[in-house]
Formats: structure tokens, C-alpha cells, sequence
């Protein structure tokens, strides 16, 4: 096989789990950038992490990346560099900076106009309304709209959420009671959090959305490979049980078992290849028992943080990548729609089996477990030292004394 070796950016579970599903498919060792440590690719033999201050500032992000290739390119002239991201930040970085950065890193990126349409979620919903993908009823607001009050006149009911259409900007705001999402019961809990958002320096548009009833388990994900022939070869559709109501996670998926739906991939491969798209594209919905029909509430630009439930089932999302940009195989035009039988979890299983409510899914899932048909992304046999192994026990430990705290009201919408 041609040489070639992966270059991960993001030291968060997402990283760790491509950085895995490398070392399975392939046993190499993958190349890590990011601006700081983060705890899920700490300790591991399964990636060389490369900390560089500011590194999301594109005059720090492209150098670094072309030094660093040109060092590598000298021990291993003709292999191909592999270029990974695993958060947004990252995927815009490669769709505003990536032409500085092909002559040494094969990846996928769109275009900007087009990142920019996906990547707000307002512009996302006008997107979805033009190829008829259904998603929640949607009013969109900026800070001018906020001091005129518009914010208040909705033309749906209470309950509704909230969330920043700009994501990526949002991580970089901090004030008292932010999370990544918000559930509001009355005007005023919204009136608070929306002024408190702007006040506190976020400048993009804030969207407010009819909620859709249900729990954690009508929630449904998808992941989808399109390769840069913009041909979607491979989908796989997750059923989440359980997620993590913690503030500053709300929304993260804690646990997943396989579903299929070929309405879904139909509607979901027909847009991505319509739209021209390239590299893994990430959707979150919900099921809406007051109409039967999946509400479609985000596109992510790469692989979710939960991907690894591809891989566990038998997808490397690794064998993806290197099939497309580095061997260009041949493809007959048949999707991969992928079925599978394991159970994915990013908390203990006591965790699971306390808080998931009780339902056939989850009995179903409690079979998986019996027979073995489970995993997590961190815990990797193949990886797990001593400090990695008391690091991760560490984090589970975490886990449980908060448990109790937030399970118990665990009322979201991603």
C-alpha cells in the first residue's frame, strides 16, 4: 500500500477515536495537533500529540502545519499526509486556509459560501427548506432584533430552545448559566439568556426553535462519508438513548445503538451529493410524535464526537479517508448503508443502566451488553497503560458524582 501517515486536529474524544480507528485499520500511530491538552488522548501510545499555543489563529495554523510536513517529507519523501479534522474550528480553518496547505496534506474542504450555509444554523434551516428536509419550526434573531424585543413574538408555543446559530463562535463566550443548548418553559427565562448572550460579546444570530416533545431516545444521528468526487459512499444512521445533561455538554450523545432508515439516507444522500459536498458530514435530528416525521436540527462538518460507533460496528470511518484521498479507489456507485449490532457508550455501564429510561430499546441495548456487543472509544485494549487506565477510571468516577446532579431534569434538545 502506498505510505501514507494521519494528522489529526483536536486532542478531544473525536481525535482519539479516528486516531483508533487508524491504529485498528492499519496499526499506525497518528500525528496530533491542537492548541492545548485535553484528557481523551492523554497518556496513549496510539498517537504523537503536537501542542501549539494559538494554533486555531490561521498565521499560527497553516506555518506550523507546512514546517512540520516539510520535516516529515524529509525521512519520508512520497508518503502522503493525511489531514484530519475533528472539531469546527478546524473543518473552517481547512475550508477558509486549506489552499496554503495542498501541496503538503491531503483532506477534504468545501468552499466557503457553502461552509457558511451549513455551518449557521439559520442559513442551515433556509438550506433544508429548499430541499425539503423537515426541521423544527425556526425564528432567527440578532442582537438588533433582541433590543426591539422581536425575540418575544414566536410564532409557536412554550416550550421552545434555544441555541447560537454560530457554533464555533459560541464556544469562545462564557457567562453565568451558558450551555450549548437551552430549554425555555416562559418569555421571560428566555428574555434573560438571550440578552445575557449578547451582553456577554456573542455577535451572530441566535436561533429559537418550537421543541420538539420527546426524550434522549427519539434522537437519531447520522454520519456520512462523501468522497471528493462528491459521491456519498458510506452511511450510518445511530439511535441515541442516553445523553449528557450537564450544562456544558448538553446534547453530547452518552450512549447509541444502531437504527436504519432508508428514507433517511435517500433524503440525506440526495442533498449532500446536490450540494457538492466532501468529507464527513454529521446530522443530528429528532423523531416528532405529533407529526411521525424526523426533524432535522444540525449539520456538523466532520464526524461527530460519538463517531466512533461507525467503527465499532464495523465502518472504519479510517478505511473512508484512505480509500478516497489516498488510493482513489474505485467506486460503483453503491452506498455503503451500514447495519450493525454493537452498543456505544461514553459512560459506565451502572450509568446506563440507572439513568437511560426504561424501554424496549434499552432492553435491547442491556442484551448487547450481556452478550459483549458494546464499547466505548477510550477504553482501547491495545492502549491502556497504567496512567491511560487510571485516567479514564478517573474520568468515570467524575461521571457518577455528577450523575445524580442533572439526570434526574434531563429535559434537551441538541
Amino acid at each position: 500500500m502506498k505510505e501514507f501517515q494521519p494528522v489529526i486536529l483536536g486532542t478531544d474524544i473525536n481525535a482519539y477515536g479516528m486516531a483508533r480507528a487508524f491504529h485498528e485499520a492499519y496499526g499506525l500511530v497518528s500525528t496530533v495537533f491542537g492548541h492545548y491538552q485535553l484528557s481523551p488522548t492523554k497518556y496513549s501510545r496510539i498517537l504523537d500529540v503536537h501542542l501549539v499555543t494559538d494554533f486555531t489563529n490561521p498565521k499560527v495554523f497553516v506555518p506550523a502545519l507546512n514546517k512540520w510536513a516539510d520535516a516529515y517529507h524529509r525521512d519520508h519523501p512520497g508518503a502522503t499526509l493525511l489531514l484530519l479534522p475533528c472539531g469546527d474550528s478546524y473543518a473552517n480553518l481547512l475550508d477558509k486556509f486549506g489552499n496554503s496547505l495542498r501541496d503538503r496534506f491531503a483532506f477534504n474542504a468545501i468552499d466557503q459560501e457553502l461552509n457558511r450555509s451549513l455551518s449557521l444554523k439559520s442559513s442551515f434551516y433556509e438550506l433544508c427548506d429548499r430541499y425539503d428536509l423537515p426541521h423544527p419550526k425556526t425564528v432567527s434573531v440578532d442582537a438588533e432584533d433582541v433590543k426591539a424585543g422581536r425575540h418575544r413574538n414566536l410564532p409557536f408555543d412554550y416550550p421552545v430552545a434555544m441555541k447560537a446559530a454560530d457554533s464555533d463562535e459560541w464556544l469562545n463566550i462564557s457567562f453565568p448559566g451558558r450551555k450549548k443548548a437551552f430549554i425555555f418553559s416562559d418569555p421571560d427565562e428566555l428574555d434573560t439568556m438571550i440578552r445575557r448572550s449578547y451582553q456577554a460579546g456573542y455577535t451572530s444570530q441566535m436561533v429559537i426553535q418550537d421543541f420538539v416533545p420527546g426524550g434522549d431516545d427519539n434522537m437519531r444521528v447520522l454520519n456520512a462519508y462523501v468522497d471528493h468526487h462528491h459521491r456519498v459512499r458510506m452511511m450510518f444512521l445511530g439511535h441515541p438513548l442516553l445523553e449528557d445533561p450537564t450544562p456544558e455538554a448538553v446534547g453530547n450523545y452518552a450512549a447509541i445503538m444502531p437504527d436504519y432508515s432508508q428514507d433517511i439516507f435517500d433524503r440525506i444522500k440526495a442533498f449532500l451529493e446536490d450540494i457538492n459536498y466532501s468529507g464527513v458530514a454529521n446530522f443530528d435530528m429528532k423523531y416528532d410524535p405529533r407529526d411521525g416525521v424526523y426533524k432535522l436540527f444540525e449539520i456538523n462538518l466532520r464526524q461527530g464526537r460519538s463517531s466512533y460507533v461507525v467503527t465499532l460496528n464495523g465502518f472504519n470511518l479510517a478505511r473512508c479517508f484512505v480509500d478516497d484521498l489516498v488510493l482513489d479507489t474505485p467506486f460503483n456507485g453503491r452506498t455503503v448503508f451500514g447495519r450493525g449490532h454493537r452498543l456505544w457508550m461514553e459512560i459506565p455501564r451502572d450509568i446506563f443502566r440507572k439513568y437511560c429510561a426504561d424501554s424496549e430499546d434499552k432492553r435491547q441495548a442491556m442484551a448487547m451488553i450481556r452478550r459483549g456487543d458494546w464499547g466505548t472509544t477510550l477504553e482501547y485494549s491495545k492502549d491502556l497503560n497504567f496512567k491511560r487506565w487510571m485516567l479514564i477510571r478517573h474520568m468515570f468516577s467524575i461521571y457518577r458524582r455528577r450523575s445524580p446532579r442533572y439526570f434526574p431534569v434531563n429535559l434537551t434538545q441538541a
